[in-house]
């Protein structure tokens, strides 16, 4: 890894951070625990700039920073929630655009990102929020369509749709500085 790649990495998880600290808020009353966030659309940036390998990398330091700096709370849960969601997604993503980096790619790519999250994520929370939030699996699927579905489209909906908008500019102004080298 090159010392350019690591000061671009360094940066985009600390926008990470500073998004989630400035941006964050609950969609649906019955599950506050569930927060919009934009804060994965550095990771998501840098996933398309570096592959799908450097953006999980990004994704595991990110989620360990933010459980310690800003979700507290959750604690491993919380960070292993984060690492699940946003990996399945980066993994995914990244593999796709890496084959063809065009803009109907990335579209694809996000759009598959965005399925991938949604579907893991469900899955994910039939397992662990039960054992989290100390309630029968069958009072938490009484969220899982209602809540939990729409809220992971909401959020990985949101997040691939901000990076489509920007990822040109700011991949752009990276390579323009030369601080990128590609893999």
């Amino acid at each position: 890894m090159t010392t350019k790649k690591l000061t671009v990495l360094s940066m985009m998880a600390a926008i990470s951070i500073l998004l989630i600290y400035l941006i964050h808020f609950p969609i649906f009353p019955a599950a506050p625990f569930l927060e919009y966030d934009p804060a994965d659309i550095p990771i998501f940036m840098c996933t398309f700039l570096f592959g799908p390998l450097t953006g999980l990398l990004l994704c595991v330091v990110v989620s360990f920073l933010q459980g310690i700096l800003i979700s507290s709370t959750a604690g491993i849960v919380g960070i292993m929630m984060h690492i699940v969601a946003t990996g399945s997604f980066v993994l995914v993503a990244g593999n796709i655009y890496k084959r063809n980096k065009t803009r109907k790619n990335a579209a694809i790519a996000l759009l598959a990102g965005v399925i991938t999250m949604t579907v893991v994520m469900c899955l994910w929370n039939i397992v662990i929020t039960p054992l989290y939030m100390k309630i029968p699996v069958s009072e938490f699927l009484k969220l899982l369509l209602p809540v939990i579905l729409p809220f992971n489209l909401i959020k990985a909906g949101a997040n691939a749709l901000i990076t489509f908008l920007l990822y040109k500019r700011i991949a752009g102004f990276i390579r323009s500085r030369q601080l990128t080298e590609m893999e």
